[in-house]
């Protein structure tokens, strides 16, 4: 597990790392500032695309829609945090199966299931899984063994830096996120942009958007984001120091994965057990639903902010930006382009357009 895992991220942090150093020291320079440019419509198509898929594998019913709708009022015109809007989704499913089970009677469905045959596959639904029993003394094993990890870093923080309110608040809050990490990193990145951009200023709204982008490119998980948003944050709260920005980096990576290897390790032996039970699927199929709305939310956020640069008004609308967006959507989703290829496509447009158009 340790071997996957690490493996897993290791290329897309020293790959970020780099493009993240780039991006604070060359990222100035006119052409440069183009070409990160032209990637943030593409970004919003690619949302976009994410938001289709995972809407018609997750609304099933009319109380699924429900849901969605709820959870983007809720975080879009209300302010409720992420972390909250889970709580509640969880909160609300376990009450309504108990008392109105109707509502999660799904809609038709018509993807049909894989008839290849299970045989064929060394892991299958015929699989007889060992050790799958809850064993206290090995979780309490585990858990100590992630706090002790987790308490590592803080305390040599701890010893050897000025500044170690930062490093905890840094390292609290990217431990807290992959805690509310339901659904991926669509559905985390509104919570991080709410709280990283508006509450710490740790970065601005654009960056968060070139981050996304860069985080398209790298060959890792999407969640790696977060990386380029701590290692913002290590080098803006210290006067656009890059190697503290590398720290904020590293230092991210491990307080965002460290919890989801924990969860793995303790979760895996038991996991088999849930794979028939109704109860915990239904229940969390409207945690899904909730995250639905929270990417709605990340698309709007995203777009006002990309398609509307000086005002949220037909005036301040630009044109060329909402053109390239519909663009990249229609190539991405009609015509399958590659993620990574149509990003290179989007560089080239943002330095044409700077200058042609400016």
């Amino acid at each position: 597990g340790l071997v996957a895992g690490i493996l897993f991220i290791l290329p897309s942090v020293f790959i970020l790392l780099g493009l993240s150093a780039i991006y604070v020291t060359f990222g100035t320079l006119p052409w440069i500032n183009a070409l990160f440019t032209g990637l943030k419509p593409a970004v919003i198509a690619i949302v976009i695309l994410a938001l289709i898929k995972i809407s018609k594998k997750s609304l099933l019913s009319p109380f699924h829609y429900f849901i969605a709708v709820a959870a983007f009022v809720f975080i879009f015109f209300l302010n409720v945090p992420f972390p909250l809007i889970i709580i509640g989704a969880i909160l609300v499913a376990t009450s309504i199966r108990h008392f109105l089970p109707r509502l999660f009677v799904e809609r038709n469905n018509t993807s049909t299931q894989n008839d290849t045959n299970e045989n064929e596959y060394y892991i299958n639904s015929h699989s007889v899984t060992t050790n799958t029993e809850f064993n206290t003394l090995r979780v309490c094993k585990q858990i100590g063994t992630g706090v002790l990890l987790w308490l590592t870093p803080l305390t040599i923080l701890y010893l050897i830096t000025s500044d170690f309110e930062f490093w905890f608040k840094l390292s609290a809050f990217f431990t807290k996120s992959a805690f509310v990490t339901f659904g991926g990193a669509y559905a985390v990145l509104p919570y991080v942009a709410q709280v990283s951009v508006e509450q710490f200023h740790w970065l601005t709204n654009l960056q968060m958007i070139d981050g996304l982008a860069l985080g398209e490119t790298t060959p890792g998980p999407l969640i790696m984001v977060l990386a380029f948003v701590g290692f913002m944050a290590g080098h803006n709260h210290f006067e656009n120091s890059v190697s503290m920005g590398i720290l904020g980096l590293l230092l991210t990576t491990f307080y965002t994965f460290l919890p989801c290897f924990l969860f793995i390790f303790v979760g895996a032996p038991i996991i088999e057990k849930t794979q028939k039970n109704s109860n915990l699927k239904q229940i969390l199929s409207i945690v899904t639903a909730a995250v639905v709305g929270v990417i709605l939310n990340l698309t709007v956020y995203l777009g006002k902010v990309v398609l509307f640069p000086n005002e949220f008004s037909v005036a301040g609308l630009d044109v060329s930006f909402l053109a390239w967006t519909i663009i990249s959507f229609v190539a991405l989703y009609k015509f399958k382009v590659n993620t990574i290829l149509w990003i290179g496509y989007s560089a080239v447009f943002g330095v044409v357009r700077f200058y042609f158009l400016y």
